[in-house]
């Protein structure tokens, strides 16, 4: 009796402990520890520069195509980047920039930003009690999978101080691709612009999908630091403001935005050869 007496009271300890933690707001943790490092992760500030330090620059315009391999963590579905913007912009924490230009002049307000990400669509709704329907608006916002590119303006500069090449990236924007019924595309359009030195410490919080690692700590912003992502030049600086598609075409086209970039590359090198 007294043996069983014990047992029925070392349960009733384990319940009262499991209790006890539900109503301490503990949730089963899905790991072997909690992912702390990442929310105190505070990117390096640019360092000072005067105009006298840039020797030369050319500014790019560039496409991440989410369809190569290289870059599938955009798309990761747990978090893929859109909707980390998106999210962020909600919080507040990033500000949109209109599309009419790329040069972050005018800040979208909530309204048109609302507008924007959500498209409000009107349902008959049956009610089985009174056997009428009645018209009801829901709205939906823009899945992430009709964003596979995304577009981003950055300068490559040359730093007479550390007489090396550099690239910076100003802006990005994704692209959203409008198709109708039977999968035909209908056109390709940028949401919004998002001024990239003001996001970066709110891009540092958040992780990056590791395919080799699940424990990396590598954050969108080391990412775009670092360049782990793949693109292709769409358009340079140039007197008429054109992009290569409007001179160029198919193959010739690729081939011109190729050789734009291995210009980039070897700038450097060729600046040191003479």
């Amino acid at each position: 009796m007294m043996r069983n007496l014990i047992v029925l009271l070392s349960l009733l300890g384990c319940f009262t402990a499991i209790y006890a933690q539900h109503s301490n707001n503990r949730a089963p943790l899905d790991g072997i520890v909690e992912r702390r490092l990442v929310e105190q992760r505070i990117p390096l500030a640019y360092p000072e520069m005067d105009e006298s330090d840039v020797f030369w620059e050319k500014r790019t315009w560039q496409i991440i195509d989410t369809r190569e391999k290289m870059n599938q963590p955009f798309m990761y579905p747990n978090a893929p980047f859109f909707n980390i913007l998106v999210s962020a912009i909600a919080n507040g924490d990033i500000i949109p920039y209109s599309t009419e230009n790329d040069k972050f002049s005018t800040p979208m307000d909530k309204a048109t930003i609302h507008k924007l990400l959500f498209q409000a669509d009107t349902f008959d709704i049956f009610n089985p009690l009174t056997h009428q329907s009645k018209p009801q608006i829901l709205k939906k916002g823009i899945d992430y999978q009709e964003i596979d590119r995304f577009q981003i303006k950055e300068i490559w500069y040359f730093d007479a101080v550390s007489s090396t090449m550099k690239a910076r990236i100003l802006g990005i924007a994704p692209i959203r691709k409008v198709v109708k019924e039977g999968g035909v595309l209908v056109y390709e359009t940028p949401l919004f612009w998002i001024y990239y030195p003001h996001c970066r410490s709110v891009l540092a919080k958040h992780l990056v999908y590791n395919p080799w690692n699940d424990h990396s700590v590598i954050s969108w912003e080391d990412l775009f630091e670092m360049r782990f992502f793949s693109s292709y030049i769409y358009k340079e600086s140039n007197v008429n403001n054109t992009r290569i598609k409007d001179m160029f075409s198919g193959r010739d086209a690729l081939v011109e935005a190729n050789r734009i970039k291995q210009e980039l590359f070897n700038f450097e090198q060729d600046l040191w050869s003479y």
